[in-house]
């Protein structure tokens, strides 16, 4: 069995904000040596393995930045690390890697995270065929989305992420009204768990940024302010800056061990991970994705939705949440309970271990039992991790 010993992330900065500076694999190291501060009992040379997520990979994270930041951050040399990218999922899927290590007893203690700096992520250009082309040649940007993509891909898989979740908005008959007052919800959740201190030992400052809390929660946002702002992706569409997911730069870290490793990390258990889910479907529907990867992992965990307590689900767009949250059929009410991204954001290779994180805390905080983590991730994949409560067990 493998648990959740602690966890900590960086505040998430807006796009060209406050971590504009930042190289992310400083983002990670930093966010390494917050996570060994939370249990200074333990001795990092033990720790079997670093896995890393990140979803870009093109620029200054490059070269394994999951190695990388272990040794930025002071990790004895014969530490080993990795670093894995399932695109948005990329640090979900590092800590459930990291437990499959625990569970099958290749390793003791593990740990997990991801980083993003979309910010910083670089532009680039394809090496011609033949040296010295005559012709003009275009940068690509690789901060979110499609790029340098290969002419064999039919056409319906590579459209932009938001015209993906406009036909899935289409699809399932979600309208504008609804994501904006969805969205308008992740804002105020989001600021009043900042204001009643729930972030403050999940969340620990990057050093030399003066940034404390999460840059992109409007607290004073309004339905009307919300209404007021223009479609993204379509001239008559539904998507808006507002009720989408911003692009994000920062890091998360999860401290992962088995049952047995509690004494050597120096702390109790959060919660267990009792179940696991991925799953695949067309690449332009994977907003849809988690609502069969969250039937998976509870499959696997022995349990149904009646008896789920809590659900954090990435809001990477309003329309593709309300979707996977009505398919599940459950209480909108358990979902997010402390905001979402659509508020605090989504630096693509850190949010997975952000709502790992925020579910084991919410589950305390609310004495439930069970609950689920969820993600949904470009090129048509889904995510979902169900965790026990240990402390109610």
């Amino acid at each position: 069995m493998t648990f959740v010993y602690a966890a900590v992330r960086t505040p998430f900065a807006r796009f060209n904000g406050a971590f504009a500076a930042v190289r992310p694999d400083d983002l990670a190291a930093g966010v390494i040596r917050a996570i060994l501060a939370k249990a200074p009992r333990l001795d990092p040379g033990v720790i079997d393995e670093v896995v890393w997520g990140n979803a870009n990979g093109a620029g200054e994270e490059n070269r394994n930045v999951g190695r990388m930041a272990a040794l930025l951050a002071g990790l004895p040399v014969g530490v080993p690390g990795t670093t894995v990218n399932r695109l948005c999922g990329s640090s979900l899927d590092a800590a459930m890697m990291g437990s499959r290590l625990i569970d099958t007893g290749d390793a003791d203690i593990v740990l997990a995270g991801g980083v993003e700096s979309m910010t910083r992520a670089p532009w680039v250009l394809p090496k011609p065929q033949r040296a010295f082309p005559a012709a003009d040649v275009t940068a690509v940007s690789t901060t979110l989305g499609w790029r340098l993509v290969n002419t064999r891909m039919p056409k319906e898989w590579t459209v932009s992420l938001g015209e993906a979740n406009e036909q899935l908005g289409e699809r399932f008959g979600v309208g504008r009204e609804r994501q904006d007052e969805f969205a308008l919800r992740s804002h105020r959740l989001a600021a009043a768990a900042w204001d009643a201190g729930f972030y403050d030992d999940l969340v620990a400052p990057v050093e030399g940024v003066p940034l404390t809390r999460d840059e992109g929660i409007r607290a004073d946002s309004t339905l009307q302010k919300l209404a007021g702002l223009g479609p993204s992706f379509r001239p008559d569409g539904t998507i808006t800056a507002g009720n989408a997911s911003p692009l994000s730069d920062g890091a998360s870290a999860v401290l992962l061990g088995s049952e047995e490793a509690a004494a050597t990390i120096g702390l109790e258990p959060l919660a267990r991970i009792a179940g696991r889910g991925t799953y695949a479907l067309e690449p332009q529907s994977f907003g849809y994705a988690p609502v069969e990867a969250a039937a998976i992992a509870l499959r696997r965990a022995g349990i149904g939705w009646d008896q789920v307590g809590a659900v954090e689900l990435n809001e990477a767009f309003a329309v593709q949440s309300l979707i996977c949250v009505d398919a599940w059929g459950i209480d909108p009410g358990i979902v997010n309970a402390r905001g979402g991204a659509i508020a605090i954001g989504h630096p693509l290779g850190a949010s997975g271990g952000r709502v790992l994180a925020t579910l084991a805390k919410v589950l305390r905080e609310r004495r439930e039992r069970w609950g689920v983590a969820a993600i949904c991730i470009g090129v048509g994949q889904g995510l979902a991790v169900v965790l026990e409560n240990t402390t109610t067990a």
